[in-house]
């Protein structure tokens, strides 16, 4: 199961869901909120988030899923994993930690979607915006038309109060609870301090991680055939 971060889609996953496909079942998911979920949820806790995978989970009849996450959506497959440790079958974290806390996220996020010329004029004026090339891309295509342009398929408000948990705290506790097999991938410009990364393993030292030489914190973008290679040799693995 794949889980995008925050303002993202599930659309993001294309490349490696379409590589993944022909030997895994692959299941990648708007989330609450986000794409063609739900708009305005009422609730966004981060245990709101678990339950959605949970549900999926149920729905869907899914054995033990592998959970690959990207940023906000790693931290909901870590606490998914965390809190429901004999249904997960392993976890992949991809620019996403226990993080926290960090006050300043919330404004940091408001401020960076407030930047967005909303509408805009096409696709590809948002494309490069956005970031130019395949993340530009990527989170263009998570757009949608309507109203004489191109508007995201979320709303504002409901990310920044997304992220309130964890502008509170931190999710060590539950890094600790994690009893999967954990692959952890860091891009070169990570978000992710060195210092958190190294608690990480430090805490849970059996997991596995790697840093994507040349990426930002959007490598699933970026690199999304190294990303296959490293996630096809973490699956293996655990066959």
């Amino acid at each position: 199961m794949l889980l995008h971060g925050l303002a993202g889609h599930a659309g993001e996953w294309d490349v490696l869901a379409q590589r993944l496909s022909s030997r895994y079942r692959v299941v990648a998911v708007d989330q609450r909120g986000h794409g063609a979920s739900e708009r305005h949820p009422r609730d966004v806790s981060r245990a709101a988030y678990v339950a959605d995978v949970i549900a999926v989970v149920d729905q869907l009849t899914l054995r033990r899923p592998v959970l690959v996450g990207q940023s906000l959506g790693g931290h909901t497959a870590l606490l998914t994993a965390a809190a429901h440790p004999g249904l997960v079958r392993a976890l992949v974290l991809v620019e996403a930690g226990p993080g926290g806390p960090n006050p300043d996220g919330p404004a940091d996020i408001s401020g960076w979607l407030d930047s967005w010329p909303a509408p805009f004029p096409s696709r590809e004026a948002a494309a490069a915006f956005l970031g130019g090339g395949p993340v530009g891309a990527g989170w263009a295509a998570g757009l949608e038309e309507r109203e004489g342009g191109w508007w995201p398929r979320f709303d504002r408000d409901v990310m920044v109060r997304s992220l309130a948990e964890n502008a509170r705290r931190s999710f060590w506790r539950e890094w600790g609870q994690v009893a999967c097999p954990t692959l952890v991938v860091l891009a070169q410009s990570s978000f992710i301090p060195a210092q958190e990364a190294e608690e990480m393993l430090r805490q849970r030292p059996a997991t596995m991680a790697m840093s994507i030489p040349g990426t930002g914190h959007d490598l699933h973008l970026e690199q999304p055939e190294v990303l296959h290679t490293t996630l096809a040799d973490f699956l293996e693995g655990l066959a």
